[in-house]
């Protein structure tokens, strides 16, 4: 059966307002995996300590021998443990693997996106000033057809936010500094999640993704026009403006390279 794919509920229309969480139910490994995850964070399991064998994690979660193995492997992705032949998996000393899994539940709230906003600001605004000043024909080649991507998928009524995440691969690769593009690619697995919230909008007739277009090609123009300047402030304020959509209100230096300060989130 094809996964269901997810969709938002009532995403707040003024700024500032509460943001539902995506109806997203986890996956049965995601919740073993978390927890297990939780027990480290919280020392219950130490670093070096061996984990339960899978027969046991298996009867003390309810779950089947499957299950727990794909909980293990998405901890060992995230270098959170390791595996020993024939010995089991053990918790290590230090993570081995940056872990940016960015929300946890079925879905982000509020906080959290306001909180990956506010990342991609800093990361997308120097990447768009960088690319800007170093683009040749081909990076605008490649943004155009992803734009264009973007376009037939608002005129088709799907979901273009494949298009959109390549649309700002390739405006990293723009930079010609292979370790930017390689940091974006790597992000952009989890920026996605963020971008998709604009294309699952299929109540308000594609508005939110059709907004955000406008944003993109006042990118792409200032990117072509070698306005460095123009294009740090189009690319933020496209960050603000998709987040304003979300219900979020982000305070952006648009003129500047500062994020204006927010209260601290309680703990």
């Amino acid at each position: 059966m094809p996964a269901r794919r997810p969709h938002a509920t009532a995403i707040a229309a003024e700024p500032g307002t509460e943001l539902s969480r995506i109806a997203r139910p986890l996956r049965l490994s995601e919740e073993v995996s978390g927890e297990l995850q939780r027990r480290i964070g919280r020392g219950e399991i130490k670093p070096g300590d061996r984990l339960p064998t899978e027969k046991a994690l298996g009867e003390a979660f309810g779950v089947s021998r499957a299950v727990v193995r794909e909980a293990i492997a998405r901890l060992k992705a995230d270098g959170l443990i390791e595996t020993r032949q024939g010995s089991g998996a053990f918790a290590v000393a230090a993570p081995k693997a940056i872990n940016l899994r960015f929300w946890k539940g079925a879905g982000p709230g509020l906080d959290e996106l306001r909180d990956i906003f506010e990342l991609r600001a800093m990361v997308e605004g120097a990447v768009a000033e960088l690319a800007a000043q170093r683009r040749d024909d081909d990076d605008l080649r490649a943004m155009s057809e992803h734009l264009q991507a973007m376009d037939d998928a608002l005129d088709s009524g799907v979901d273009g936010t494949e298009a959109d995440d390549n649309f700002h691969i390739a405006l990293a690769h723009a930079t010609h500094n292979a370790y930017i593009g390689r940091l974006v690619e790597f992000l952009g697995q989890h920026f996605s999640d963020s971008r998709k919230l604009a294309w699952l909008d299929t109540n308000l007739q594609l508005r939110l993704p059709q907004a955000s277009q406008g944003e993109h090609r006042a990118l792409l123009d200032a990117i072509a026009r070698r306005d460095a300047a123009a294009a740090r402030r189009r690319a933020l304020e496209h960050l603000r403006g998709a987040a304003g959509r979300l219900g979020i209100r982000l305070a952006l230096d648009l003129d500047g390279t500062r994020l204006a300060t927010r209260a601290p989130r309680k703990r």
